[in-house]
């Protein structure tokens, strides 16, 4: 039997709140929350943005006021709205009205040269040979400079570009654990992974205690690597800004280590690991790579995931110059203003009028286990992951433009989901979560692919949500935001709408879609697709079941005396969630970071033909006794 990938827990956190139980997209939809889940979203978001603390069980905000759960919304409500979403780029980031840069300048020689003193040490080596130099005293000299010299001198610009997707405003995740100048996305990534091990209910060593320690994997990248000043960006700014770059630059900027830091820092793993990238549908490569495992059994219990902090002035600068970004000219062009700022709450406008994307950051984790194990565990799926598919467009004239792979990942995703659940479950109980990137040519070549694969399967008034309206475009972990989004959907019954457009743009293929302007309720659902497309021809669709189906699967597989026995187990591990659910939302994660602790000591592991013994590991590492290719040798 093929090992189903149940997921288990989800963590993490973007422009809309933390992913754990639905935080973020209870954020997006929450005008359409009952009262009490509202209450409970503005007090996990009040603490997550460090506007409230928890002390002896009550909530306390900056000047030591107690803060009754119920008063939250109208003390801090409006402060929480603004400080999640698409929002103006905030000065934690850089400041978009002044954005630093060096201008050239080119020095004349006027009337006499061109004169200056410094330190001796100063000097450049070699010397210009227009260059007269003159001792002073104090080990200083005097510069004369017949001729021209070009110097570049540190200024500001308007930024043309204003808004992101940014983290909720005061959320800090370099306050949580000691973080020893890490980059922004490694930050997340501790925190991320940290949050989605807790929300499964378990500890994580309850959870490898019941494996061989090398049927742990973790998969898991960064699109453009770390490019902050602790990471790449240092690296590669440090020497031209008259600064060192320091050992950490590099080694910490691979897009790489957000695998890394979860296996080094927070699991402890000595099983698979892999960083796949894919652009914009990095998130689905590495969780098709970790599916696969699991199907094949090579893999137990996967975390999963992508962490990406690209709101930089370089980031933005490159997808600028593209035309890639929503601008502050096109939006205002797009509204009719002449004066004043373009609207940065509405920047991202999937299937609408737009003029670009609008970049976000994010780290999104989720945690997998196979079937068997779900069931001997009593883990509870938020949903299951029945496959991802991946196609490239061949022959590109531009790399960064579409082509026909989505056209190929969707058509397999919407026929697997009919072969396992029925021409009914896809007419009828499934939506899809569109790439929805913002862009002219997207709204219209995306919105095809849909329509015609919706014709082929007979499927009518097929609903479609977009998180990027509300987040931005993450990048690497942008399939995340969309994970979560469903998983949200699933336990929820909403739809979200795409609240930033006023109308679908003429050019949308919208006749079988539903694309909705409002957040709307709807019935159960199935199935969700998952679309992914990214620059270079990375075209990505996963077919995620709800966690109704899975387990309604789990009870064919397993038959009904033992699923209720696993109800039984699955019972006292919610209680388990909801203790850290109340925890989270009071401001307290728990992060893991084991940094040189529990290390192991190599010379005490114990290697027999049969298998291997690693310490603080219950499970033994067998080793392979049978030929594969017995009938070949």
């Amino acid at each position: 039997m093929t090992a189903l990938p149940l997921i288990v827990g989800m963590g993490g956190v973007n422009a809309s709140g933390r992913s754990s139980f639905h935080q973020g997209f209870r954020r997006i939809v929450i005008d359409k929350l009952n009262a009490e889940a509202r209450q409970d979203t503005f007090v996990g978001l009040a603490t997550l943005m460090n506007l409230l603390t928890s002390k002896e069980g009550e909530l306390v905000d900056a000047n030591g006021n107690v803060v009754a759960k119920q008063d939250v919304e109208s003390v801090f409500g409006q402060q929480i709205l603004d400080g999640t979403l698409i929002r103006k780029i905030e000065k934690n980031h850089f400041d978009p009205d002044a954005t630093r840069w060096h201008q050239k300048i080119t020095m004349q020689q006027a009337d006499n040269a061109i004169c200056f003193e410094t330190r001796q040490r100063d000097l450049p080596n070699p010397l210009p040979a227009t260059w007269k130099v003159t001792e002073l005293e104090d080990k200083k000299v005097r510069v004369e400079i017949a001729g021209e010299i070009d110097v570049k001198h540190d200024t500001v610009r308007d930024n043309p570009i204003k808004a992101a997707g940014q983290l909720p405003t005061g959320f800090e995740p370099a306050n949580l654990y000691n973080s020893r100048y890490q980059p922004r996305g490694l930050q997340t990534t501790i925190f991320g992974a940290a949050d989605a091990i807790h929300s499964t209910g378990f500890s994580w060593d309850e959870i490898v205690g019941k494996i061989s320690p090398d049927l742990v994997g973790t998969y898991s990248c960064s699109g453009f690597g770390q490019m902050q000043s602790e990471g790449l960006g240092g690296m590669m700014q440090n020497r031209l800004n008259g600064e060192r770059v320091t050992t950490k630059n590099l080694a910490l900027g691979l897009n790489s280590m957000s695998s890394d830091f979860i296996n080094g820092y927070v699991t402890g793993s000595v099983g698979t690991t892999s960083t796949s990238t894919g652009a914009c549908a990095s998130f689905l490569y590495n969780l098709r790579n970790a599916i696969q495992d699991i199907k094949a059994g090579r893999v137990r219990v996967a975390i999963v995931g992508s962490s990406e902090s690209p709101i930089t002035p370089e980031i933005i600068e490159g997808f600028g110059n593209m035309s890639a970004l929503a601008n502050e000219e096109g939006l205002k062009k797009l509204d009719g203003i002449t004066e004043g700022e373009a609207d940065h709450r509405r920047t991202s406008r999937p299937f609408g009028q737009n003029c670009g994307f609008t970049i976000g950051e994010a780290a999104h984790f989720i945690v997998l286990m196979d079937d068997e194990l779900t069931m001997e565990l009593g883990a509870k799926p938020l949903g299951s992951v029945a496959d991802v598919f991946i196609n490239a467009d061949g022959v590109k004239k531009s790399i960064t433009a579409p082509g026909p792979g989505n056209y190929i990942t969707m058509a397999k995703s919407v026929a697997l989901a009919k072969s396992v659940l029925g021409e009914e479950a896809i007419q009828k109980r499934s939506f899809i979560l569109a790439h929805g990137s913002s862009t002219p040519q997207n709204r219209v070549t995306e919105s095809l692919i849909y329509d015609r694969v919706a014709k082929t399967f007979d499927i009518n008034n097929w609903p479609i949500a977009a998180p990027k309206a509300f987040v931005g475009h993450t990048i690497a972990p942008a399939s995340g935001d969309q994970v979560t989004m469903a998983l949200g959907i699933f336990a929820h019954n909403i739809m979200p709408g795409v609240t930033t457009i006023d109308k679908v743009a003429d050019d949308v293929y919208d006749e079988r879609l539903h694309i909705a302007t409002e957040h709307w309720e709807c019935s159960d659902m199935d199935v969700a697709f998952i679309n992914s497309k990214g620059f270079g021809g990375n075209n990505a669709t996963a077919t995620l079941f709800s966690a109704k189906v899975s387990l309604a699967m789990l009870e064919k597989r397993y038959g009904t005396d033992k699923f209720n026995a696993y109800l039984d187990k699955a019972a006292n591990t919610e209680l388990s969630q909801l203790a850290y659910q109340k925890k989270a939302d009071n401001g307290e994660f728990d992060l893991i970071y084991r940094f040189g602790t529990g290390m192991i000591d190599e010379s005490d592991i114990v290697i027999t033909k049969d298998g291997m013994s690693i310490p603080s590991f219950e499970q033994e590492i067998q080793l392979a006794q049978d030929n594969p290719f017995n009938d070949m040798v």
